[in-house]
């Protein structure tokens, strides 16, 4: 009997994305119950960040750098892979599908420890418009632009990804980089507006950005895709739950409100500390590997 779970349980492929403290905490909880583990992160957490950490049980004093090397380095001990790629979106057809920019991957449980942050660009306005023209998510609100003059603002591989989705809703598509270089010769084929901006234009809802020599573009609509996305950003495409904090919310097993997808570390509610994110990756993959036998 316990050869049989075993093999099943072998058979069942558990995708974390993010290689902080959470993820690489899940991965060895979900290695050590024989679950076809791997994490797929772009090899850079806000752990590393820290200068000095103090107050973390059993190491007096270390670098978040170290901390975080040493974590990955425990993870490769036990054979389980850490994909170097940037996850773009989140979506589902019969199982879990990660879509990389290199690559895609299958799952049949997702745990989201990329930690929680937002790229909200410092524009004057653009918190004031959120929901009234100003997007996070192409997917979710891509529809009720269609047809209308709308912008991604970005310039690397996510707003491409954005891009391409909403340029099937309409012709009139631009992106707005905001000073930044593209760094993504695909974006090319679109109209580019590299100038920075200044200031979101409208009355009860978006009509235009502002640009620093004074210009103004009318669009319907703005979608934030600046730099990468995070955990809230991939959880909003499949439909998971997120609060007024942009936390994704979990229940007491980190679960989320979509079957088989979880989320710890800085991506749910509770202390930014290294000590509460190895818990949630602990029993984020505890309760995956009971949702693996339960099915």
């Amino acid at each position: 009997m316990c050869e049989d779970i075993c093999y099943y349980m072998s058979m069942k492929e558990l995708v974390i994305i993010g290689a902080g403290p959470a993820g690489i905490s899940a991965a060895l909880y979900a290695k050590r119950a024989n679950i076809d583990v791997k994490i797929v992160s772009m090899d850079k957490s806000s752990l590393s960040k820290a200068h000095v950490i103090e107050n973390y049980y059993g190491i007096p004093s270390i670098s978040g750098e170290e901390l975080y090397q040493r974590g990955k380095e425990q993870a490769r001990g036990l054979d389980i892979p850490i994909i170097d790629d940037e996850v773009l979106s989140l979506e589902f057809n019969d199982r879990f599908n990660i879509v990389g920019k290199r690559s895609d991957y299958h799952a049949d449980a997702v745990i989201l420890a990329l930690g929680s942050y937002r790229n909200v660009p410092p524009i004057r306005g653009i918190k004031d418009y959120e929901g009234k023209g100003v997007s996070y998510c192409a997917v979710c609100d891509g529809f009720f632009y269609r047809k209308k003059k709308i912008a991604v603002l970005g310039n690397s591989a996510y707003a491409l990804h954005e891009a391409e989705y909403l340029k099937n809703l309409t012709d009139d598509l631009y992106i707005l980089t905001n000073g930044l270089e593209v760094e993504t010769d695909e974006l090319n084929s679109y109209a580019i507006r590299t100038d920075k901006i200044v200031s979101i234009s409208g009355e009860e809802k978006i009509e235009g950005v502002v640009f620093d020599d004074g210009s103004t573009l009318k669009i319907d609509g703005l979608f934030i895709a600046l730099g990468s996305a995070g955990s809230a950003d991939l959880a909003r495409k499949i439909g998971i739950i997120i609060d007024d904090q942009n936390k994704i919310v979990v229940d007491e097993n980190m679960r989320t409100n979509i079957p088989g997808i979880y989320a710890a570390g800085d991506d749910t509610k509770g202390m930014l500390q290294v000590a509460k994110a190895v818990y949630d990756g602990a029993l984020a993959a505890t309760d995956v590997i009971r949702y693996f036998k339960d099915k």
